[in-house]
This record gives structure tokens, C-alpha cells and sequence, in this order.
């Protein structure tokens, strides 16, 4: 199978289960954030789709997560 099948395939199962969660936020920005995770776990070797495709979830996840907490900060400061 081809490296863009298999980018296409993580990003699609990633992107659909963030979908079905209710997870997913703008889609220029997501898409951005599973495909970034899924190209750094591609440089690092790793080629199993479902794999990538967690990785990339967890990712996002992470950055949603980070995006929530800092305007709480902020405010807490102010």
C-alpha cells in the first residue's frame, strides 16, 4: 500500500471518529492538526493506519485540551 493511502486512510478514520465524538472543531484547523500528527509519526517510521490514526486522535485531543485551559489562565490572571 502507498504512504498516500495510508495518510488518507489514518486521517479518514481519525477525522470520522473526532466527528462522531463531537471532538472536532474548524475543519481547516483539525485537518491541519491529524495531518501534522500523522506526518510526525510517519517520519518516525511508523505505517500502521490504525496507529496513525490514534496517534493523530490523541494529538488533537491534546491541542483541544491545551486551547481550553489557556484562556482559563488568562482570565485568572486579568
Amino acid at each position: 500500500m502507498s504512504i498516500r493511502c495510508v495518510v488518507e486512510n489514518s486521517f479518514y478514520i481519525a477525522w470520522n471518529f473526532l466527528e462522531k465524538t463531537g471532538e472536532l472543531g474548524q475543519p481547516d484547523a483539525s485537518a491541519n492538526i491529524i495531518l501534522d500528527a500523522i506526518q510526525a509519526q510517519l517520519r518516525a517510521g511508523e505505517r500502521r493506519q490504525l496507529m496513525l490514526a490514534n496517534k493523530a486522535i490523541a494529538a488533537y485531543r491534546e491541542h483541544a485540551a491545551r486551547n481550553r485551559v489557556a484562556p482559563e489562565k488568562e482570565a485568572r490572571r486579568g
